[in-house]
């Protein structure tokens, strides 16, 4: 079999390792119960895994479509995780969104093993393309904290396209920017369905 003349990648649980993001929604809680004697902060985390997956089956495709953008969609699920605690104050809720961006933002890290594929690549002269699903401002972010945006030839963020994976236009958008052979162009991502199936 003939190796790639191109790579596009995926960023989420891909390179970037996602394990930091659990630790930030608990960092916010315990803040928010240390500030807020009425609150509990294992209740708080329960009612956030709840309210996230009731409002993520609302908004998914307004989010990865760049109809919605994570600072909204980030003071909704915390506005629903306290009501869901009987706290009713969105100044409240204001603040646990900015204290899990800022926690989300330092959690950012790429798998120890993504820097050795960057290598690799640019010594094989591999050009390379990210594809990646979600809002605009939370995907740009990521780059940014990571420093890896010089890594890619071109970045295409579905909210920025306004078509997601496993639609065929990100990929098609990320080959024509390499100008590579789709034939011989490798996808790498950790979705079944949006990734390998998609590719």
């Amino acid at each position: 079999m003939r190796g790639p003349t191109a790579l596009t990648l995926d960023l989420d649980d891909t390179l970037l390792d996602g394990c930091g993001l659990e630790e930030s929604i608990v960092r916010v809680c315990v803040n928010l119960a240390d500030l807020h004697p009425a609150l509990d902060a294992a209740r708080l985390r329960s009612a956030n895994a709840e309210a996230w997956m009731e409002y993520w089956l609302v908004v998914e495709d307004d989010w990865t479509l760049g109809r919605l953008d994570s600072a909204s969609f980030s003071f909704e699920v915390w506005r629903r995780t306290l009501l869901k605690c009987g706290c009713t104050d969105d100044a409240v809720a204001k603040s646990a969104r900015d204290l899990f961006r800022d926690c989300a933002s330092e959690s950012h890290r790429l798998y120890d093993d993504v820097q050795e594929l960057f290598d690799f690549v640019e010594a094989a002269e591999i050009p390379i393309a990210l594809i990646t699903n979600g809002a605009t401002d939370v995907q740009r972010e990521k780059l940014e904290v990571l420093g890896i945006e010089d890594r890619f030839v071109t970045i295409v963020v579905s909210g920025e396209l306004g078509a997601a994976k496993p639609n065929a236009l990100p990929f098609d958008t990320a080959v024509r920017a390499l100008d590579a052979d789709p034939s011989r162009t490798w996808h790498v991502g950790d979705n079944l369905s949006n990734d390998v199936a998609g590719a």
